[in-house]
């Protein structure tokens, strides 16, 4: 595997995941509309999956896109572990969505600049959805924050939660600094200073706490999952692993 397929698969697993974990909430959304944004975003996350990993296919000549999400163990697997946890309850969810929409918003705005004109326009297409999943996610931030003595509670107790698994956003191994390097990446580091700056003003409007950093979670970037990464892939994979030879 080259180094720009491995750095594009980053991405697309971390979509790919969370699309995953998000379809979880179809029929199951607090209110139908809800159930159909959720459903809607899990979408938009699995297109942006699927243009990923159809250019690293073509990149690679020999794996078909199908292939890079059904067919990989989990230590073959980059995404961001914070796709990996469990659902919970709807504040859960929003939390998880909202710290990782800052990102995503934050890091294709800087891979639009990349020399690769096939991510750069991949970066485009993903940053229009994602600046209306962060729009959905930061509402519901703040209705719940200055909602109810419950509903704040309950969301707090998320974010309090959460916040361990933002750590990995700021990353850069040596993979990453290569592609910076050759211009074809995003520096990590840098989008701390505007995702911190996001994430606090939509904090003070939900009137909620920042957590303080602490211990964070780490390892995705060397294949290193929670446990329910495995779980995850035993749903997903199911169907073509146990028919691997079914047409669609």
């Amino acid at each position: 595997m080259t180094d720009i397929e491995k750095y594009i698969l980053r991405i697309a697993d971390t979509t790919l995941i969370l699309s995953q974990r998000l379809s979880e909430w179809c029929s199951k959304g607090p209110s139908l509309e809800e159930d159909i944004a959720l459903s809607n975003i899990s979408l938009d996350l699995l297109g942006q999956a699927n243009g990923l990993l159809e250019y690293v296919s073509k990149l690679n000549g020999e794996i078909s896109p199908d292939e890079y999400a059904f067919k990989r163990d989990e230590r073959e697997f980059y995404n961001f572990q914070i796709c990996e946890i469990e659902n919970g309850h709807f504040g859960d969810t929003i939390i998880r969505q909202f710290l990782i929409d800052i990102y995503f918003k934050l890091y294709y705005q800087e891979l639009e600049k990349s020399k690769d004109e096939t991510l750069s326009a991949l970066a485009t297409k993903s940053l229009k959805e994602v600046s209306y999943h962060l729009r959905h996610s930061s509402n519901w931030v703040i209705r719940l924050g200055d909602g109810t003595q419950e509903s704040k509670d309950k969301i707090q107790k998320s974010l309090n939660n959460i916040w361990k698994y933002t750590g990995e956003f700021f990353e850069m191994d040596e993979l990453d600094k290569k592609m910076l390097k050759e211009k074809i990446g995003v520096n990590n580091k840098t989008l701390k200073k505007d995702w911190d700056k996001l994430v606090d003003e939509t904090l003070i409007k939900a009137k909620l706490k920042r957590p303080e950093d602490g211990y964070m979670m780490t390892g995705s970037r060397k294949g290193i999952h929670t446990e329910m990464l495995g779980k995850i892939l035993s749903e997903m994979q199911y169907l073509p692993r146990a028919y691997p030879d079914a047409k669609w």
